[in-house]
């Protein structure tokens, strides 16, 4: 009895099929994904991003500098990518979910430390000692950062930048909002300051973040798993 062979241009759709499948998800659905997998998606990338901004916010009130500092909400991202690989997502949305959560916790804290001062931070005059600038990385405006001291002549350990520009000398006064449980480090006061404008920086990253997450969920269906399986009841199954 022959054994048809399959003809190189086959063989070359096979290959491309699976490294279709393995880079961007399977994706064995028919139309529309089904809601119940758009749901699971949705949930785990906004579960991931939760946990990123809320471990941080956690270290930030409390003062704690291992949750507070960004390295918790790391793990976190960790977490959620090694999560998309147990199911099997594509290798690229993994990457770029990745990516964007590693940035979403590495912003994290200076948005909460930014939440605690808004909420419980406290203004008092301080006198500039020194002003350091220049151009930007990006060749963009100039920034500058102002070395500070309380009236009392003792230096801070922080440079300021709200506040500080070229026009700003030393033996000039500045405003700044401090933490007086020193949980976090003082910055510039800025009028009308919340907590909701503290977290707005982090608002793109997060909708990306679950974005790229539900994506990778939801491309990652196959019709059967490894153990052969169905994945999921989907209407749109072929």
């Amino acid at each position: 009895m022959r054994t048809r062979r399959r003809t190189p241009a086959a063989d070359e759709r096979h290959v491309l099929a699976h490294l279709r499948s393995t880079v961007w998800g399977p994706a064995e659905f028919l139309g529309l994904p089904p809601w119940r997998l758009v749901g699971d998606g949705l949930l785990v990338g906004t579960l991931g991003t939760a946990a990123i901004v809320g471990v941080t916010l956690l270290g930030a009130w409390t003062g704690s500098p291992v949750l507070g500092d960004g390295e918790a909400g790391l793990v976190c991202a960790a977490a959620l990518v090694v999560r998309l690989l147990l199911v099997r997502a594509g290798r690229a949305l993994v990457g770029i979910v990745g990516v964007l959560a590693v940035s979403l916790a590495l912003h994290a804290p200076q948005a909460a430390a930014g939440v605690v001062l808004a909420e419980q931070g406290r203004t008092r005059p301080v006198v500039v000692t020194s002003v350091h600038g220049g151009t930007s990385p990006s060749g963009g405006a100039a920034r500058y950062l102002c070395s500070v001291a309380d009236p009392a002549g003792v230096p801070l350990a922080v440079l300021i930048r709200r506040g500080c520009g070229q026009a700003t000398r030393p033996g000039d006064t500045l405003a700044v909002v401090y933490d007086p449980r020193g949980r976090v480090p003082s910055r510039g006061a800025v009028a009308e300051s919340d907590a909701g404008e503290a977290l707005r920086g982090l608002a793109g990253w997060a909708a990306a973040l679950v974005a790229a997450s539900a994506v990778a969920v939801v491309r990652s269906f196959r019709l059967a798993g490894p153990d052969g399986h169905h994945g999921a009841d989907a209407p749109g199954r072929p």
